[in-house]
């Protein structure tokens, strides 16, 4: 959507806001000042939706602690829970609590700083094939990137499992020699694609080829299941463009999912203040590091200022201050019936579960949930309860929280 349209569309929302009492409404969420007090939204909707005026009642049960530090989960379909540790190491852990022994065949990973073991998702075609998908951060003679491997997972009769046919099959390029800033969210598509989320490797020097498409830095990517570029991108017949691309212009990505049409939604880190909430649409630019919201952390602006261009794209929301999203998840299940067709999404800085109301691809409300510790992934389970990772890096361990409706 462009940002036309974006403005049009959230003229409309804000007059179906005004004319219908049944979507009844509180106080944005108390946030503290912004790091961008001068900067305003493009349109109303963009920032500081209001709660919903009835918010959801959340019971939390934590049920496995004193796990390692975690980054990413993804549910399997006997209901246990595939997890990966920062460090490198793949576990299962039961719906009691209990975790296996790291699972053998790991590539190695590259653990310092944001990296490590990144993501874990499920091939479309699981049940069938036992394929699965893990992202980290690779290791690399000129420096590291983020990588994505496939391997077939094999499960055995004592709980636990291991990795067959390991390969890694897409490598972001250029390396750089950073720890920083490698995304990284793997979203499978029911057609057998991969979207890649990956991040622009932070430092000056090289973050600006998040604008370039002969670069990997600061994109999103759809390749097939071999890694290879999906046939319909919108850069594969662009001279020197990298057909893999999906879209450029994004900072941080470590949050995303599908909604209930199939579309890819995202959730990117900004810098101080500018946490995005985009619907990336093919070939389109989404502005980082020329176009941003908030500022550099030094309190400096970032790069002309500038918050808007006829060349790029608007969030769809925005955050300042931030809640330095990871993990996201689409709502669809009966325990919170309030929640569905909602986006979860992780606040590391906030501690809590964000949760998105979308209403014509406009944030129309925005509640949180409380957890008191920083809030790594959030996925839905098969029995509807939301259930968040948390991490405490300083201690290196991990905790997995239980949310249901509260009686």
């Amino acid at each position: 959507m462009t940002l036309t349209s974006r403005l049009l569309a959230g003229t409309m929302l804000s007059a179906v806001l005004m004319s219908a009492p049944a979507l009844a409404q509180g106080e944005p969420v108390p946030t503290a000042a912004p790091n961008a007090p001068d900067q305003s939204p493009a349109f109303p909707e963009q920032k500081n939706a209001p709660q919903p005026e009835t918010l959801a009642e959340v019971e939390q049960e934590v049920i496995a602690e004193g796990l390692p530090q975690l980054w990413a989960m993804e549910f399997l379909p006997d209901g246990r829970m595939l997890v990966t540790a920062k460090e490198g190491a793949l576990h299962i852990v039961t719906p009691e609590g209990e975790a296996s022994e790291p699972i053998a065949g790991v590539p190695e990973v590259d653990a310092r700083g944001q990296g490590g073991l990144l993501d874990v998702a499920l091939a479309a075609d699981f049940e069938s094939s036992n394929r699965i998908f893990m992202s980290f951060a690779e290791p690399r003679e000129d420096g590291n990137g983020t990588a994505v491997a496939a391997a077939t997972l094999v499960l055995d009769d004592s709980g636990g499992a291991t990795l067959e046919d390991v390969e890694v099959i897409f490598r972001q390029q250029p390396s750089y020699d950073g720890d920083k800033h490698f995304g990284s969210r793997i979203v499978p598509t029911e057609d057998g694609h991969l979207y890649v989320t990956v991040g622009e490797r932070s430092d000056q020097p090289v973050r600006t080829q998040a604008q370039e498409l002969a670069s990997g830095l600061g994109k999103i990517f759809r390749i097939d299941s071999e890694g290879n570029a999906a046939a319909d991108n919108p850069f594969v017949d662009t001279e020197g463009a990298l057909p893999e691309i999906w879209s450029l212009g994004h900072r941080n990505t470590q949050s995303a999912t599908l909604d209930g049409q199939g579309r890819l939604w995202i959730v990117e880190h900004g810098a101080a203040g500018g946490d995005e909430v985009n619907l990336p649409e093919a070939g389109l630019n989404y502005g980082w590091p020329d176009v941003a919201y908030g500022v550099e952390y030094s309190g400096d602006q970032i790069g002309e200022g500038i918050t808007a261009n006829a060349e790029t794209q608007q969030p769809v929301y925005y955050w300042d201050p931030v809640v330095a999203p990871s993990g996201m998840a689409y709502y669809e299940g009966t325990e919170f019936p309030g929640w569905e067709g909602a986006f979860l999404v992780g606040g590391l800085v906030t501690q809590d579960v964000v949760v998105l109301h979308i209403d014509n691809d406009l944030v129309a409300f925005e509640e949180r949930v409380p957890v008191g510790a920083r809030v790594r992934d959030v996925r839905v389970g098969p029995d509807g309860a939301v259930y968040a990772v948390t991490e405490d890096p300083e201690a290196g361990t991990s905790t997995i929280v239980r949310m249901t409706q509260a009686s």
